[in-house]
């Protein structure tokens, strides 16, 4: 919960910038807070993760651009190009390396049978196109005003993302095998006093 609520962090400061502000300084706000955040993580000597550092990077580039040519297009589309990256590494190291990167982050929380693996990571990363086109959906499709997309963006996207984990915890607890413990020492056996 912890970990969701510190990615969540930035999200809700775009949000807040935006609606006391604009989408650049809210844009200036999300690409702050991101690198504070791994600022932070440095500082404290914990582990920042892949998903970390692709975030900051797509939120320097494409919030960057957003700024520089004074154009909201590059930071709309930053949601999906960051949730088509993730959907591209899932099926490629799946299709291309025969890699399960799920299998890699989670085994040691959980063992499921192999056919189990494959079908998380292919949700997974179904999930992730899916997020992405519906995100270009509500940002381009003339539907939706530029105030809509930040609310969908902050708040819809994340509601789509917990309510398909909870979907996902359900279904993986019928699957679900027991972790196997880690080899103790082995007992010595008893003395006898024959």
């Amino acid at each position: 919960m912890k970990k969701l609520l510190f990615d969540f962090f930035p999200l809700v400061l775009f949000f807040v910038a935006f609606k006391v502000a604009d989408i650049y300084v809210a844009t200036w706000v999300a690409i702050a807070s991101s690198v504070l955040q791994i600022l932070w993580l440095k500082l404290r000597g914990r582990p920042i993760e892949a998903t970390n550092w692709m975030n900051v990077i797509i939120i320097v580039v494409f919030g960057g651009a957003t700024i520089y040519f004074h154009n909201d297009t590059f930071v709309k589309w930053k949601p999906t190009v960051l949730y088509w990256m993730f959907a591209l590494i899932l099926l490629g190291a799946r299709l291309l390396m025969n890699k399960n990167v799920l299998r890699k982050m989670l085994a040691t929380q959980m063992s499921l049978p192999d056919r189990i693996w494959d079908r998380l990571s292919d949700t997974w990363a179904g999930f992730f196109l899916f997020a992405g086109a519906v995100n270009l959906a509500v940002a381009f499709s003339g539907y939706f005003t530029q105030d809509q997309w930040v609310t969908f963006k902050a708040f819809g996207m994340t509601i789509l993302l917990v309510i398909f984990a909870i979907g996902q915890s359900i279904w993986l607890g019928r699957h679900m095998q027991e972790v196997p413990a880690a080899p103790g020492p082995v007992p010595l056996p008893e003395k006898t006093n024959d």
